[in-house]
């Protein structure tokens, strides 16, 4: 279901920069994902709902963000927005709405930077705003000697195998169109690179799935890889923890339980699964000359 929503604010500040995606602001034109992501955090109760089944257009999101970036421009309270922090910004009802576009006009016209967060091709079609953001947005002042972009663009993977990315993200473009669109966008001149979050226990976090992740990363030019880990949330049958479950018991048995007592009665996986995967993909990297952050 689609509903059309109203609402008071579209740009979200932050009270510091983001360390891992240098965002300074975040913005979502669109409320809840039709990708239906079986991980995705925002799934369930945690965040008000099944989003899989009520995708929500913010219809009056550019009238709201040109009140707030004026705002913020006469303030030189400039910085990187973020699109797509909660929800892909170019989901196929993105193709005829073009709200992501219109937003992105918005934010040319203010000269603000931004990491646009993406599983889909779709981003293409705004190349010839991109270029012009590319161009011309003001960065803050501390980042001016470490970027050399006013555009930036990762694409969020949980693996490259197809066999898995159809079960995990069913209604998300395939990894070879993001590795393909990644390169594309490198080729236009943006500073490019891949969301490796979350990696999949047992399934695609370990070394040899890792290395193979990377290197095709370093293949289709990325700049930089971001790892990190799978965080399940819930208990009821919409939230992503129960549904994560349901979809190992199905397929994946045989990792079933040592998932759960990876989790135990956490959302997270302990602390030294964390630091052996920030090790291991840290080593990965540095085999490839590929970068482990963005600056």
């Amino acid at each position: 279901m689609i509903k059309e929503i109203q609402v008071k604010s579209v740009l979200n500040k932050h009270k510091k920069r983001d360390d891992w995606f240098l965002e300074n602001y975040t913005l979502n034109p669109y409320s809840g994902c039709s990708f239906n992501c079986i991980y995705c955090y925002i799934q369930g109760s945690k965040y008000g709902g099944d989003h899989s089944n009520n995708l929500s257009i913010k219809v009056n999101a550019p009238e709201i963000l040109i009140k707030q970036l004026k705002n913020r421009a006469f303030k030189r309270e400039y910085g990187i927005i973020v699109v797509g922090s909660s929800t892909d910004p170019y989901l196929p009802i993105e193709e005829n709405l073009g709200l992501t576009r219109e937003l992105l006009q918005i934010i040319y016209r203010f000269k603000f930077p931004v990491h646009i967060i993406t599983k889909s091709n779709l981003i293409l079609k705004d190349l010839d705003i991109l270029r012009k953001i590319n161009a011309s947005a003001n960065l803050p002042s501390d980042l001016k000697t470490k970027l050399n972009h006013n555009v930036i663009v990762s694409f969020s993977f949980s693996t490259i195998d197809n066999k898995l990315a159809g079960i995990f993200e069913p209604g998300a473009p395939s990894p070879r169109e993001r590795l393909q669109t990644m390169q594309k966008l490198k080729e236009e001149g943006f500073l490019v690179g891949a969301n490796l979050m979350p990696v999949l226990p047992f399934l695609s976090d370990t070394e040899v799935n890792l290395d193979k992740m990377i290197k095709e990363m370093k293949y289709h030019d990325a700049d930089f890889v971001l790892v990190g880990g799978l965080t399940l949330f819930g208990d009821k049958s919409t939230d992503c923890k129960v549904r994560y479950f349901e979809i190992l018991d199905k397929y994946f048995p045989e990792i079933s339980d040592k998932t759960r007592k990876l989790f135990r009665n956490s959302f997270y996986p302990p602390k030294n699964y964390q630091q052996v995967l920030s090790e291991r993909s840290e080593k990965i990297c540095r085999k490839y000359g590929i970068k482990n952050n963005i600056i």
